[in-house]
């Protein structure tokens, strides 16, 4: 039996063939993704969720690390989940990171909601690798980056949880007063320079200020604890989470408690030797024991894949053609991004 018979898509044999780390013939990813976009153009900009839920920061492609967050968190449908976006980029596997998160989406859509981060655009992922793989896997004639990058334009820019939690990929914008008003914006596009979608995917939080400046990573804007008390008072809900920025302890909690970053891709890029975490919500209670960072390091089969794609790299700089090769060394690490 075929994952795409007749038109219809056995989503149980993608799943066992994501598992164990094999891509998705293109025609397949081509009807994944139309599948996909027809679930999630249904959906407003904001998802509501309610409690349990698991939030998980970036993952850039790092496959195995994943697939240890599953065994960590609970594989799904046993665990809901709340993914903040860069999906792809920097790491070995963005393919089979995003193509497994998708299947699951279609498989689980009350149990996956899938964020979008400043790295699901067309823009970064042809500077960032998973252009790059995606040529390098399925061939320069392939149409499986643009049929992602297309997809990416469907997913949703924020979710709320128990009506308390206010999550994004990046943080805060002098343009996004109230909640509401992230419910008009056009997100059925490529992520702009500037304004207020791109605000919410660039943007961070910084202890030394009291209001916006501009970021300095060239799009959104820092903000300080004058911006997030009007925010969270003005639209009556008592956190933010979000992911965006490295961290070396797995997450970040700013202003006690008010913003918190989730980071979930350990040793990232293969180099930086960071832990990881991802974030439980138990419950809708508010108390402290409702909610906590589960800290995890890299998964012994991601370091595993590291070692052996050096020494593949290592053996192909002795190869006369190596322009016909991947160069599959850790990509050089602009953290800022």
């Amino acid at each position: 039996m075929t994952v795409w018979e007749k038109g219809v898509m056995d989503l149980d044999e993608c799943l066992e063939s994501l598992y164990a780390g094999k891509l998705l013939s293109e025609p397949v990813i081509e009807m994944l993704a139309f599948k996909a976009k027809e679930l999630m153009i249904r959906d407003g900009n904001i998802v509501h969720l309610s409690s349990p839920v698991t939030m998980v920061g970036d993952i850039h492609g790092q496959f195995y690390d994943l697939l240890e967050i599953f065994k960590i968190g609970g594989y799904p449908p046993d665990t809901n989940y709340l993914f903040l976006g860069d999906y792809v980029d920097r790491g070995y596997h963005s393919i089979e990171t995003i193509s497994l998160l998708i299947v699951l989406k279609l498989k689980y859509p009350n149990r996956i909601t899938l964020i979008r981060g400043n790295h699901e655009s067309r823009q970064i992922t042809t500077n960032y690798g998973f252009y790059t793989e995606c040529v390098t896997k399925y061939g320069g004639d392939s149409k499986v980056w643009s049929i992602f990058t297309d997809l990416f334009d469907f997913l949703v820019l924020s979710a709320i949880v128990d009506n308390q939690l206010f999550c994004v990929h990046g943080g805060l914008s002098p343009n996004v007063q109230t909640i509401d008003s992230i419910q008009v914006i056009d997100r059925f596009k490529e992520i702009p320079h500037d304004g207020p979608m791109a605000d919410l995917m660039w943007s961070d939080p910084d202890i030394e200020l009291l209001n916006f400046r501009i970021s300095s990573r060239g799009a959104g804007y820092q903000f300080g604890i004058n911006v997030v008390n009007k925010f969270l008072k003005v639209n009556g809900v008592e956190k933010i989470f979000r992911a965006h920025q490295l961290c070396n302890d797995g997450f970040q909690v700013f202003w006690k408690g008010k913003v918190n970053t989730v980071w979930s891709a350990p040793n990232y890029c293969y180099r930086c030797g960071n832990k990881a975490s991802i974030l439980e919500v138990y419950d809708d209670s508010g108390d402290p024991d409702s909610l906590r960072f589960n800290v995890f390091d890299a998964s012994p089969d991601s370091e595993k894949e590291f070692l052996r794609i050096e020494s593949d790299n290592m053996d192909l700089e002795l190869d006369i053609d190596e322009g016909r090769q991947m160069n599959k060394k850790a990509p050089y690490v602009e953290y800022f991004m």
